[in-house]
């Protein structure tokens, strides 16, 4: 979701208040309509990327499918994503991209003031937050700090959110590339997350880059992120605050942060496994 689109999401508030009123039997449902792609089977990313998954245990969703299975785990329906779902283990993560430009290594990760630039973002989040008539977050801490790898060209890190529904936990990869940075995000539960992040991890050893948007393929001319890996942890904000105001930061920081309310999504598609357990059955 983009700034200049925060009139949209409010429209769609009411649509995300339905979606919460759905009984068990409806959200099944309607996530058995969507258009799952059974692996094993190439996927494209946003025309930037290809995911090989491995197996028919993995179920990939396109964008415009992406947007309703949002919708259905209480999440903001945004174009772009691109969704896997592991039936065995229930987790699920999304892809996406953001254009934002080749960004230079050798900036350095201060794990404890990027969590207060977080904490910090609380406050002014959940004020747009309630405007939109979602609950509040909060950041509770790392599950893992912040890390790159120089070989895999990946930073990552785990982070503890709480609300009213109690502790979700996030794990998310910062995919570099040379015109922008695809973002995979895990969604998990605390009692799970070690496990399902080995699991999302061997899923992950099929992803690449397509032919000229390697990071390795950089040219001089090409564009260059005006921010560098720290500000990946906070979406940007704290870089965009400088030039753009304290609000369309926090606006920004908002939207990269929306796939963290799914805690009750990972009871809701917990119950897919069954779903798909029948279909294997029935075949």
């Amino acid at each position: 979701m983009k700034i200049r689109n925060w009139v949209v999401a409010l429209a769609l508030v009411p649509v995300l208040a339905m979606a919460d009123q759905m009984t068990a039997e409806q959200r099944k449902a309607e996530f058995n309509k969507l258009d799952w792609h059974t692996g094993p089977r190439a996927e494209a990313i946003a025309s930037k990327a290809t995911l090989k998954t491995p197996s028919d245990k993995i179920q990939f969703l396109d964008d415009k499918n992406s947007r309703r299975f949002l919708e259905l785990t209480g999440n903001l329906p945004e174009n772009g994503n691109y969704t896997i779902l592991d039936t065995e283990g229930g987790w699920w993560a999304t892809f996406t991209f953001d254009p934002s430009g080749y960004v230079k290594e050798g900036d350095k990760i201060d794990a404890d003031a990027l969590l207060k630039t977080l904490k910090d973002n609380d406050g002014p989040a959940n004020e747009e937050r309630k405007r939109l008539g979602f609950g509040a977050l909060y950041t509770e801490g790392w599950y893992v700090p912040p890390h790159y790898d120089e070989k895999t060209k990946q930073l990552e890190w785990g982070l503890k959110v709480r609300s009213d529904d109690g502790i979700s936990l996030n794990y998310t990869i910062r995919l570099l590339g040379r015109s922008g940075v695809m973002s995979a995000t895990l969604v998990s539960s605390p009692e799970t997350l070690d496990s399902d992040v080995a699991s999302f991890r061997k899923v992950l050893t099929g992803f690449d880059y397509n032919d000229g948007e390697k990071y390795s393929e950089f040219k001089p001319g090409d564009h260059v992120a005006e921010f560098g890996l720290a500000a990946l942890v906070t979406g940007g904000a704290a870089v965009i605050a400088t030039k753009k105001g304290f609000w369309a930061a926090a606006a920004l920081f908002l939207a990269k942060m929306w796939k963290l309310v799914a805690v009750g999504g990972v009871a809701a598609v917990a119950g897919l496994k069954s779903l798909f357990k029948k279909k294997e059955s029935s075949n």
